[in-house]
């Protein structure tokens, strides 16, 4: 199969005008938006209808692609399923991916925390996803739970544990403590009608958000024997 051509992928302007076989488009600028769109499209799919009801044909449709398109970057379902969850985790875990010994422990987990309450307001459907897999016993998941996140975890714990013995924080167990954040960070998303009912709102504004990162950033942190950045 073929790599889709300008003429496949690119029919209009930004200012909505017909782009023309004329126009030049960077190739690889050309895969990462349609990539993009196809996980996008799938997130959207996959949440409503499942692994199993879910169609390569409806994703193509919601992607505003051809099925042809969507085939040539992923050959089945099951490789644009396991690529949504590659995309969910990169993008919930990257801020807190590079992290170093040297930094400043309460810099790091305030932003990380806030990065993944920011994650449940702008990317709701990607947390449940992520949910409704581990709670099925993660058919899909398991070897990336077995590899790539354990070995996430421990880099990221192994940091962590540096900060406690250099005395920067308290002596917390690094690897219950990015469980915690995990867990409590995606429950605006999970748990989104719960919070609803309870608070007796019909739906999240923004500063929801930023009033659930202030109060775990302040809850978390001082529990890490840390003071809140400014």
């Amino acid at each position: 199969m073929t790599e889709p051509t300008v003429a496949d992928t690119e029919t209009t302007r930004k200012d909505g005008k017909p782009a023309g076989r004329g126009r030049k488009y960077r190739p690889g600028r050309i895969r990462e938006r349609n990539r993009e769109k196809i996980l996008q499209a799938a997130e959207q799919e996959f949440a409503q209808h499942g692994f199993r009801g879910a169609t390569i044909q409806s994703i193509a449709e919601r992607a505003g692609l051809p099925k042809s398109n969507v085939l040539y970057y992923f050959s089945n379902k099951k490789r644009i399923y396991a690529a949504m969850f590659d995309d969910i985790l990169a993008r919930w875990n990257r801020v807190f991916t590079d992290i170093r010994p040297e930094d400043d422990p309460a810099r790091a987990l305030s932003s990380f925390i806030r990065t993944k309450v920011e994650m449940s307001r702008r990317y709701p459907l990607a947390s449940r996803l992520f949910a409704m897999e581990i709670i099925q016993g993660a058919p899909f998941l398991m070897e990336h739970l077995r590899t790539s996140m354990r070995e996430w975890v421990r880099g990221r714990a192994a940091v962590i544990q540096s900060w406690i013995d250099d005395g920067r924080m308290a002596p917390v167990d690094p690897v219950q403590l990015i469980f915690l954040i995990w867990s409590s960070t995606q429950h605006y998303a999970d748990f989104q009608v719960q919070i609803l009912m309870v608070e007796n709102k019909a739906e999240y504004e923004k500063r929801d958000f930023d009033h659930a990162a202030d109060f775990l950033t302040g809850v978390i942190l001082r529990g890490c024997g840390l003071e809140v950045p400014t």
